[in-house]
C-alpha cells in the first residue's frame, strides 16, 4: 500500500518556523494501531488523517507520536491547505471530528485559513496541583483549568519566555496538559505550551489551547478580535476572534514536503 504525505509547517509564512503537522488523506480508515505507528514513525507533534465524504467535507483525526489527540488546531490547518492546494478552486471545507463536531474552514483572499471552533473557556480551579507548582520555575498568579489543560497565568510576559519547567512532574498531571501566558506588549498575549502527557515537550504552536486562550483574554482585555504568539523556538502567530460560543483561529501555513508512505 502506498499513501501520500504532506508535511506543511502551519501558522507560518517561512519553512522551518511555526509547527510542523503531516497529513495524511485515505480512502478508508486505516487500522488505528497503524495510523499510531505512522505518527510515531513521523515524530512530529501530529499526523493528521483524512477520510473524505465530497469535494468539501472531510472526517479528520489527529495522532502525536504518542496517542491518539481529541482536538489538534495546527494540523488542522495544515490539512486545509494541502487541500486548497489540491483543489484551488475551493473556498470553503468542512471537517468532523468526534469530540468537536463540525468545523468550517474558510479560506481567506489574503492567505489566512480561518477556523471555526467550539469555544473552551477555562475555568479556575479549587486548589492548584502540587505537581503543576513544582513543574513550572516561576510561581503563576493565578490558575485555570478546561478540558485540555491548566492555565498558568502570569502578570508578565517576561516569566513566560524566561520560565522552564520540569517534565516529569507536568506528566504526573496527565491527562491534562500546561499552557503559561501572559499579556504582552507586540501582541495581545503571548502563550507557551508544555504536554509530556501526551506528545512531547514543548510544543511549537498550539492551535487547540487558543480556544481557551482566547476567550480568557477577550474577557480580560475586552475586546473580541485578538492577536497572539506563541514564544516556542520556532514561534507562531495566530489570529483569534469570538462570536459567541465559537473561536476562529485563523492562520498561515508553507508547504515543507510531499512524498508517499510505503506499507
Amino acid at each position: 500500500m502506498k499513501l501520500d504525505i504532506d508535511i506543511v509547517d502551519a501558522f507560518t509564512e517561512k519553512q522551518f518556523q511555526g509547527n510542523s503537522a503531516a497529513v495524511v488523506i485515505a480512502e478508508s480508515w486505516l487500522d488505528e494501531k497503524l495510523m499510531q505507528a505512522i505518527a510515531t514513525e513521523n515524530n512530529l507533534s501530529e499526523t493528521a488523517f483524512l477520510l473524505q465524504h465530497s469535494s468539501t467535507h472531510y472526517d479528520i483525526r489527529w495522532f502525536s507520536p504518542i496517542t491518539e489527540i481529541d482536538f489538534c488546531g495546527h494540523a488542522t490547518l495544515a490539512s486545509a491547505f494541502v487541500i486548497f492546494n489540491r483543489q484551488p478552486e475551493l473556498t470553503k471545507l468542512t471537517f468532523s471530528a468526534k469530540a468537536v463536531g463540525q468545523m468550517s474552514i474558510v479560506k481567506k483572499d489574503d492567505g489566512h485559513i480561518e477556523m471555526d471552533f467550539p469555544a473552551r473557556k477555562p475555568q479556575c480551579v479549587d486548589k492548584v496541583p502540587a505537581e503543576l507548582l513544582e513543574g513550572l520555575s516561576i510561581q503563576p498568579s493565578s490558575v485555570l483549568l478546561n478540558k485540555q489543560a491548566y492555565f498558568a497565568i502570569y502578570q508578565n510576559e517576561a516569566d513566560v519566555l524566561a520560565l522552564t519547567y520540569n517534565k516529569q512532574s507536568l506528566q504526573k498531571l496527565a491527562p491534562f496538559d500546561v499552557v503559561v501566558s501572559a499579556a504582552a506588549s507586540e501582541y495581545d498575549f503571548v502563550s507557551r505550551y508544555f504536554w509530556p502527557a501526551n506528545g512531547g515537550d514543548e510544543d511549537p504552536v498550539t492551535g487547540s489551547i487558543h480556544t481557551g486562550l482566547a476567550p480568557y483574554w477577550a474577557e480580560q482585555l475586552g475586546k473580541t478580535e485578538l492577536l497572539a504568539y506563541q514564544a516556542s523556538k520556532r514561534g507562531g502567530i495566530l489570529n483569534c476572534r469570538l462570536q459567541g460560543d465559537r473561536v476562529f483561529i485563523s492562520g498561515k501555513a508553507v508547504l515543507y514536503l510531499q512524498g508517499f508512505i510505503h506499507i
